[in-house]
């Protein structure tokens, strides 16, 4: 039986660009939702020309960031600054569903084609606005990026190395998981609300905000009064405990123990020859981030140098006891887990 996507039919106006809203109306495409990618006359959506390699500026094609984030939408070129551009904006706000922009908050507005103006031409409309510190407040018109967001959030004081040393993380988490999933989660409960008789509605999505939101472990650390195990090494999924951490192995490559539960560690231990080191869990009064916890932890990380990932990999992955190869972006595009929806797609 076939069934047609959950968002079949459902119309939105894609007005961002970069990263965090053409994600987030990546996500509603690949739901189903027919998006339409408005960009500006010239230079369009400043990520055709990001990261782009000689080969596909001489070809003219717009780079691999652009082609990944923008996939399966359709594009078209209007001027908002022109009272042409607007009037078919609005004329095209008319009949859709959704719009989703990540300008600063007052250009909208600014052009005249701000929510109002918009809810007038169509009042069901789900009005979607993607900022970095939100659209009011001391810091609604600040620029920034992810990593600007993620250190107001207390969220990069937390990717740190062992000797405290923030780290520029690769994963965008304040435009993905701020930004982007946060913007799909309002914008469908926006549309239920819609779907069930009710107007449209205007969605502010301030990245800062909602990554700072979902630090939740911050939060839980923070309620019991305990600060320290925010740093690296001091809290239970943080370095802590040996049981939930990553160990170089003997060809200098990683593996991710997550083995949390007693049961999984118990099951780790004996594949590794030390059921001695069984009874030394958190579960069963180890010390987070304690004397023991870390004497236990460098045992492990001997333990680990004395195999190649692979060999670990090999040895564990079977024994279901939440041990993982840390892969290369590489190798996780050939890994079976990915390889095979490809071959679906």
């Amino acid at each position: 039986m076939t069934t047609s996507p959950a968002l079949a039919g459902l119309r939105v106006l894609d007005l961002t660009r970069l990263l965090p809203g053409p994600v987030a109306t990546l996500r509603l495409a690949e739901l189903g939702a027919d998006v339409l990618k408005i960009e500006p006359p010239g230079e369009g959506d400043y990520a055709r020309t990001m990261l782009q390699t000689d080969a596909e500026r001489q070809s003219g094609m717009p780079s691999a960031f652009y082609r990944i984030v923008n996939r399966g939408k359709r594009t078209m070129t209007l001027d908002l600054k022109t009272d042409d551009g607007r009037a078919t904006l609005i004329d095209l706000a008319r009949h859709a569903d959704v719009l989703v922009e990540s300008f600063r908050p007052s250009v909208m507005a600014r052009l005249g084609i701000g929510y109002d103006v918009l809810r007038e031409a169509n009042p069901k409309l789900v009005y979607c606005a993607v900022t970095g510190f939100g659209s009011d407040g001391p810091f609604a018109d600040k620029a920034g990026h992810d990593l600007n967001y993620i250190a107001y959030a207390g969220v990069l004081h937390q990717l740190a190395a062992r000797d405290g040393t923030p780290i520029a993380p690769n994963f965008q988490l304040a435009d993905l998981l701020g930004g982007a999933l946060s913007a799909v989660t309002e914008m469908l409960a926006a549309l239920w609300h819609v779907a069930r008789g009710g107007d449209g509605r205007r969605l502010d999505v301030s990245m800062t905000h909602a990554v700072h939101a979902h630090n939740v472990m911050a939060h839980v650390a923070l309620a019991r009064g305990d600060d320290a195990s925010t740093c690296a090494g001091g809290g239970l999924l943080n370095g802590g405990v040996p049981c939930y951490d990553v160990y170089r192995t003997l060809d200098d490559r990683f593996v991710a123990v997550g083995a949390l539960e007693l049961k999984f560690w118990q099951a780790l231990c004996r594949a590794l020859g030390h059921e001695e080191w069984a009874a030394r869990h958190w579960s069963l009064g180890q010390a987070i981030g304690g004397a023991d916890a870390k004497q236990l932890s460098a045992e492990v990380a001997a333990c680990f140098r004395e195999r190649t990932r692979d060999e670990w990999t090999a040895l564990l992955e079977p024994l279901d006891c939440c041990v993982a190869p840390v892969l290369t972006p590489a190798e996780a595009a050939a890994h079976p887990l990915f390889a095979a929806l490809k071959r679906e797609a």
